[in-house]
């Protein structure tokens, strides 16, 4: 039996959580029945996860048996390191790392990742049951979207009288039709009640979508799921496919969709191994067709019912912000009711201050800003959140005209920089020949290779079934012939199934280098990004899995459409509420707590939406560790006006912020200094009174 001392740094509903079960004494092993933990934001819900792997290893499960979902891929291998970690220390600290146990964990414990990363794996293991090319590409949102709008310029609805919803759109409905399962009819009605009139059309934009793919091989971010959910419909794959795993663990089980819920539910119908780890008061992604009944509903699936343990002990927060959150959650209907405790001690109490205006309340923050970077809090210990990213227009401007820097989340994703998907397509139409999408790019790299030209290669390359060969028989334009020859012996190269991963890249790379210094600007900087692409391929053991799971799970990019980079010794942190989720800061500033921000007045129509807006609210709240403001304009101006015009509206109190939440709270005023300075006099001079009153009656 391994010793418990790994367990000593819980408390006792997460140690309560981590032995859920009991060891198996013939052979080693840990049985269990369904567990639900509802994890508080800041009560260590990542180390209790890896506790948990921690204390299954420890007992003789394989780690190759485990599967492990998580929100992205670094959440995966953050929790494999710690549980590593715990598995070493536990079995004592003179055990090598590549020795036992500990050597298991790292490199056994392969299925963690996300659903759709995890789904890639199984949907290439069972492809041929699918009847599925293995050998099929992922293509990201942005190819998914140029894919439809092709499809749509074809059906003629780009050219309608009516305005035909754009590409961007299209996908928008198709997506979450998939992922909420609900008919095309009811996705329109509940969530695009404008293009309730498309419908028709709409069916023949998508049907002729999924004909498109199915014959370039090609399979898009919700096709990972909606494969896997309806290979986990037959039965005897369904079976195949559960026997590969002992235990299964899905973090951030509030954020999964009804796919994902039903996919878990068939991989264990009795809920044998299952634990699903999250926190209700989080869920905030509907808008990705998350469904917050998941883990509502979740105990409920199972006779007898899931166990549920809820941690409750904050370590983030001090208990005067806590006090706030709790009072906030407290009057929402559907929970699972938790109160947050404090470890940090009682702190100050939450601040709500009301400010003149929008202009008022971007003075008060940077006035706020500065001062506490003069008490020693850095500016990327200070945050300012915001429901929507228009919302920090006026701060921005106030922040550069007091020369604070600032970074905003949510810039261009790595893979979304041009000269990236140039050197992928590469590799993806290596990959997958039939990927018509990737040729087409790749053609139109070549100088004078235009779309005319590049449908003319492509054409021919889908008549004989995206064989590479068939680029011998395409006769380029003579201007081009060399070029097109260089491009053609690569991709030759390429596609030799003898030739090792190692060093495509580079190969690549070579052929690319004249064509990206003749297409762009600042080359030195896309450089550094092919270099980081480069070692980024060093990771993966095959063309095909750095490909999926970069395409899955992008980095952050450093160049191509972003600004010049920022060289400061610290900046301040901006950010939506959304993009924000996860992190923490040691002052959070949450402007516009009013109705028509919190909630959106875009979520007024509907009971649940508008719940899901106090979750939001409630993620903001609890980023905080030390000093939570939550500021509070009382005019809004009104657009379309003229530039000088002061037309405005009064914000009404949030509908969330109760009395009890308010005495919970600091109330606090602040005059704006641009209104103070219009009416103030020199000082020397004695203001002159004027009796309103007489004068009002002497009118009458």
């Amino acid at each position: 039996m391994p010793a418990a001392s790994h367990l000593d740094s819980l408390n006792s509903a997460q140690k309560k959580a981590v032995i859920y079960g009991e060891a198996i004494a013939e052979g080693g092993g840990w049985r269990s029945g369904p567990l639900l933990i509802i994890a508080g934001a800041g009560t260590g819900k990542t180390m209790t996860i890896a506790h948990r792997v921690a204390q299954l290893v420890m007992h003789g499960v394989d780690p190759g048996r485990m599967l492990l979902l998580t929100f992205t891929r670094r959440a995966a291998v953050e929790m494999r390191r710690r549980a590593h970690d715990i598995v070493r220390d536990a079995l004592g600290g003179a055990l090598a790392a590549g020795s036992g146990k500990t050597h298991a964990v790292l490199q056994r414990l392969q299925w963690a990742g996300t659903f759709h990363a995890m789904g890639n794996r199984l949907l290439r293991l069972y492809a041929r049951h699918l009847k599925l090319d293995p050998a099929y590409s992922v293509i990201d949102r942005a190819d998914s979207a140029d894919l439809i709008d092709d499809i749509r310029t074809q059906l003629g609805f780009a050219a309608k009288d009516q305005r035909f919803p754009r590409k961007d759109t299209c996908l928008a409905i198709y997506s979450w039709r998939i992922n909420t399962q609900k008919s095309l009819r009811d996705t329109l009605e509940q969530q695009f009640p404008w293009c309730k009139g498309w419908e028709e059309d709409l069916t023949r934009l998508f049907r002729g979508y999924v004909e498109r793919k199915q014959r370039y091989a090609l399979l898009d971010y919700d096709d990972l799921l909606l494969y896997w959910h309806m290979m986990m419909s037959e039965p005897q794959i369904a079976q195949a496919v559960s026997k590969h795993f002992d235990h299964i663990l899905v973090d951030e089980y509030q954020d999964t969709n009804k796919l994902q819920g039903d996919i878990l539910q068939a991989l264990r119908p009795d809920g044998a191994g299952v634990t699903v780890v999250g926190d209700d008061a989080q869920a905030i992604y509907s808008f990705r067709a998350a469904a917050v009944e998941n883990i509502l509903l979740f105990p409920k699936l199972y006779k007898p019912q899931a166990e549920i343990i809820t941690l409750a002990q904050n370590y983030r927060s001090t208990q005067g912000l806590l006090d706030a959150s709790n009072a906030l959650m407290a009057e929402a209907p559907k929970q699972f009711r938790k109160h947050l405790l404090g470890v940090r001690g009682a702190g100050g109490r939450a601040i709500y201050v009301t400010l003149d205006d929008l202009s008022g309340q971007a003075e008060y923050v940077c006035g706020e800003i500065l001062k506490r970077r003069e008490a020693g809090v850095m500016l990327r210990r200070q945050a300012v959140l915001f429901r929507h990213a228009s919302a920090s227009d006026l701060l921005e401007v106030e922040l550069a005209r007091r020369k604070i820097p600032f970074v905003k989340y949510g810039g261009l994703k790595f893979l979304e920089a041009a000269h990236i998907k140039d050197l992928l397509a590469v590799l993806r139409w290596a990959d997958n020949p039939r990927n018509s999408l990737a040729a087409f790019r790749v053609l139109q790299l070549l100088p004078g290779m235009g779309p005319v030209n590049a449908r003319k290669c492509v054409d021919l390359l889908e008549a004989q079934s995206g064989a590479l060969a068939a680029l011998e028989g395409y006769q380029a334009p003579q201007a081009i012939a060399g070029d097109f020859g260089k491009l053609r012996s690569l991709m030759q190269a390429l596609s030799e199934r003898e030739r090792p991963w190692a060093g495509q890249i580079r190969q690549v790379r070579d052929w690319y280098q004249p064509h990206l210094e003749r297409i762009y600007e600042q080359v030195h900087t896309r450089r550094a990004d092919l270099d980081q692409l480069e070692q980024l391929g060093g990771q993966y053991p095959s063309r095909e899995r750095f490909i999926t799971e970069l395409t899955l799970d992008p980095p952050h990019a450093t160049s191509d459409l972003a600004g010049t980079p920022l060289h400061d010794e610290d900046y301040l942190v901006l950010s939506t509420v959304h993009s924000a989720k996860g992190m923490e800061w040691d002052s959070v500033y949450v402007l516009n707590v009013v109705d028509g921000s919190f909630p959106s007045e875009f979520a007024t129509s509907r009971q649940d939406l508008i719940e899901e807006e106090r979750r939001l609210l409630y993620v903001a709240m609890t980023r905080a560790r030390n000093e939570l403001q939550l500021c509070v304009p009382l005019k809004f101006p009104l657009t379309q006006q003229p530039k000088n015009g002061d037309a405005h509206v009064y914000g009404g109190r949030s509908r969330f912020v109760s009395d009890k939440m308010l005495k919970s709270m600091e109330q606090i005023g602040q005059q704006s200094t641009s209104l103070t300075d219009a009416v103030a006099l020199d000082g020397t001079e004695r203001p002159a009174t004027v009796d309103v009153a007489a004068r009002l009656k002497e009118m009458w």
